[in-house]
C-alpha cells in the first residue's frame, strides 16, 4: 500500500485540459492510501555498440554524435525539403493522429473530474394533485373536514370542523423549491487517482503515436521521393539506349545495303531496339504511379503536385558519412519505445483502480435549498431545508466479477511488459539490419560503377571492330545488353543507398524532436 499520490511532475503538458491536478491535492488531503503497484519505467539492457558486419571499405557512419531530427536535409534535395514540409501539414493520417490525441486528451480530463467536488444547482416547480384514493385516506376523517384540508392545501389553517380531514378534499398544491447540492469521493484507497494515472498515460502514449505516425510519414515521403527519381533515372538511361539502339538499327541497314551483313543481322537489331522500347510505358507508369503515392501523403490531387516531379532530375545523393548515435540513446529516440512504456504505465495503474475495487467507497454528499408552497415565502429563512451526510458503499457478494478484473488487469500490465520488451528488441534489430543494409550497399554501388564503365569501354571497342569488320553483331549485341544492364543495375543501387539510409533513419527514431511541428498542430477551437 502505498502512500504517494501521482505526482503532476510527471504529468505531459497536454494544456489547460490538465487542471484536474489541483483535484488530485485535495484528494490527498482528504484521502489517505493508494493501493497496487507504483510505476517504475523499465531499465532494459542495452548494448554498448550496434552490430553488424565491417563493409569492405570506409565506414559510411559514425557512432556517436547527434542524430539530426531534420534528417531529409542531408540529402540536400530542396524540393524533398519542400515535399516534407507539406506533408507534415497535410497528411491527412498526422491529422487522424492529432484528433486521437485529441480524444485521450479528453478522457484524461473526463476521468481528472471525479477528483473534484461537484456542485449544482437545481429548481423546480410542482403543481401535485394527491390521489382521492391514496395513502391520506389512512387518516380516515369526514367529509365536513373538506375545508379545513383544502385551506391547509392551500398554506391556512382553521381550527373548525371536527374529526379529521377527508382525502377527497384535499385540493392541488404548489411547491417551489430551488437550492445547490454537492458530492465528493473521498478516494481512500486511491481508486480515481490510479484511474487519473492510467488516462494521463494514455494520452502521453497518444502523443508518441502521433509521433510515430509523423515520422512514418516522412520516410515515406523521403523514400517514395527517392524511388522516384530513381525511376525517373532509369527511364532516362532506356531512352538515351533506345537512341543508341536504333542508330545500331540504321548501321546495320547501311552495312546490309552493302553487302557487309546479312538481314539477320538487321533482325537482331531492330529486336534489340524494340525490347527496349518495350521497357519504357512500364516505366512511365511506374513514375506515374509514385507521383500519385507522393499526392497521398500530401493530402491531394496528383493534379496539384509540383509539375518540377515529372521532370528528370537527379536522384538524391547520400552524405559521405551519417552520425547514427549511441545505443544508449536509441530508447530515447524511437516514439514506439516511449510509446510502449506509457502503455506499461497505464496498465500498472489500472491494476491499482482493480484493487481498490474490494474496499469500502465513502462519499460525502450535501445539499441545501429553499421549499414553500408559496412564491413569495422562498425567500424566507424557515423555507430552508437541508441535508448531509457520508455514504458508505461496500461489495460483500460480487460473484467473482471483482476478483476477474483483477487478473484481467495483471495479465493486460504482463502483456504490456512483454510487448516493451519486443518493442525494444525490434528497434536494435531494425538498426542492425538497417546499418548493415546501408553499408554494404555502399560496396555493391562501388562495384557497379566500375562495372559500367567497363561495360560502356566494351561496347565502344564492339561497335568500332563491328564498322571495321572484325566482329559480328552478336558481340554487339552481348556489349549493348551488358551496358544498359549495368547501367540500370548502378542506378537501381544508388535509389536503394538512398533509401536505406531513409530506413536506417526511421529506426533510429529520426533524432530526438522536443516539440512537435508546429504546421502539424491542431486547429485552433472556434469559440
Amino acid at each position: 500500500m502505498s502512500v504517494a499520490i501521482f505526482p503532476s511532475a510527471r504529468l505531459p503538458k497536454l494544456g489547460h485540459k490538465m487542471k484536474y491536478m489541483s483535484g488530485a491535492a485535495l484528494s490527498l488531503l482528504l484521502s489517505g492510501c493508494m493501493v497496487g503497484p507504483n510505476f517504475h519505467p523499465p531499465h532494459p539492457h542495452v548494448p554498448g555498440s550496434y552490430t553488424q558486419d565491417s563493409p569492405p571499405h570506409a565506414s559510411p557512419y559514425t557512432s556517436g554524435g547527434a542524430v539530426n531530427p531534420d534528417w531529409w536535409t542531408s540529402f540536400n534535395d530542396p524540393e524533398l525539403a519542400k515535399l516534407e514540409r507539406q506533408a507534415v501539414a497535410q497528411n491527412l493520417d498526422l491529422k487522424v493522429a492529432t484528433q486521437r490525441l485529441l480524444e485521450a486528451e479528453a478522457q484524461a480530463q473526463m476521468e481528472g473530474a471525479v477528483l473534484y467536488p461537484n456542485l449544482g444547482a437545481a429548481a423546480s416547480y410542482t403543481r401535485e394533485g394527491p390521489s382521492k384514493e391514496g395513502i391520506f385516506n389512512a387518516f380516515g376523517g369526514g367529509g365536513g373536514a373538506s375545508t379545513t384540508a383544502s385551506s391547509v392545501a392551500n398554506g391556512s389553517s382553521s381550527a373548525s370542523g371536527g374529526g379529521g380531514f377527508s382525502a377527497a378534499g384535499i385540493q392541488p398544491l404548489d411547491l417551489y423549491q430551488y437550492g445547490l447540492q454537492t458530492m465528493f469521493d473521498l478516494d481512500l484507497w486511491g481508486k480515481n487517482r490510479r484511474a487519473v494515472e492510467a488516462a494521463v498515460a494514455n494520452a502521453r502514449a497518444s502523443q508518441e503515436a502521433r509521433r510515430a505516425a509523423l515520422l512514418n510519414v516522412e520516410a515515406q515521403v523521403a523514400s517514395i521521393y527517392i524511388r522516384l527519381r530513381g525511376t525517373e533515372a532509369v527511364l532516362d538511361i532506356t531512352r538515351q539506349n533506345l537512341d543508341s539502339a536504333n542508330q545500331l538499327v540504321q548501321l546495320t541497314v547501311e552495312r546490309q545495303k552493302a553487302g557487309l551483313t546479312t538481314s539477320l543481322d538487321v533482325a537482331n537489331a531492330r529486336a534489340q531496339a524494340a525490347k527496349i522500347e518495350s521497357q519504357i510505358p512500364t516505366l512511365v507508369a511506374s513514375r506515374d504511379a509514385l507521383i500519385g503515392q507522393i499526392g497521398l501523403l500530401l493530402g491531394q490531387m496528383p493534379e496539384g503536385l509540383p509539375k518540377a516531379l515529372k521532370d528528370s532530375a537527379p536522384v538524391p545523393l547520400t552524405p559521405p558519412t551519417v552520425p547514427v548515435g549511441l545505443p544508449a540513446k536509441l530508447l530515447e529516440r524511437r516514439p514506439d519505445v516511449r510509446e510502449a512504456v506509457d502503455h506499461l504505465h497505464a496498465a500498472t495503474a489500472e491494476i491499482g483502480v482493480a484493487k481498490a475495487q474490494f474496499f469500502p467507497d465513502v462519499t460525502l454528499s450535501a445539499s441545501a435549498s429553499l421549499q414553500a408552497l408559496q412564491f413569495k415565502n422562498l425567500n424566507e429563512w424557515k423555507a430552508l431545508t437541508y441535508g448531509f451526510g457520508p455514504n458508505v458503499t461496500l461489495p460483500i457478494f460480487e460473484g467473482g466479477q471483482l476478483t476477474g478484473q483483477l487478473k484481467l488487469r495483471k495479465a493486460q500490465a504482463k502483456e504490456a511488459a512483454i510487448g516493451y520488451a519486443k518493442t525494444v528488441l525490434t528497434a536494435f534489430t531494425q538498426v542492425n539490419t538497417a546499418l548493415t543494409n546501408y553499408a554494404q550497399e555502399h560496396a555493391t554501388l562501388t562495384a557497379l560503377t566500375t562495372e559500367v564503365a567497363q561495360s560502356k569501354t566494351a561496347l565502344n571497342l564492339a561497335e568500332d571492330q563491328y564498322k571495321q569488320g572484325l566482329a559480328d553483331y552478336l558481340t554487339v549485341l552481348t556489349a549493348q545488353q551488358t551496358y544498359l544492364a549495368a547501367q540500370v543495375n548502378r542506378a537501381q543501387s544508388v535509389e536503394t543507398l538512398g533509401t536505406d539510409l531513409v530506413t536506417l533513419y526511421q529506426a533510429l527514431g529520426g533524432g530526438w524532436e522536443q516539440v512537435y511541428p508546429q504546421q502539424a498542430q491542431a486547429p485552433k477551437k472556434q469559440s
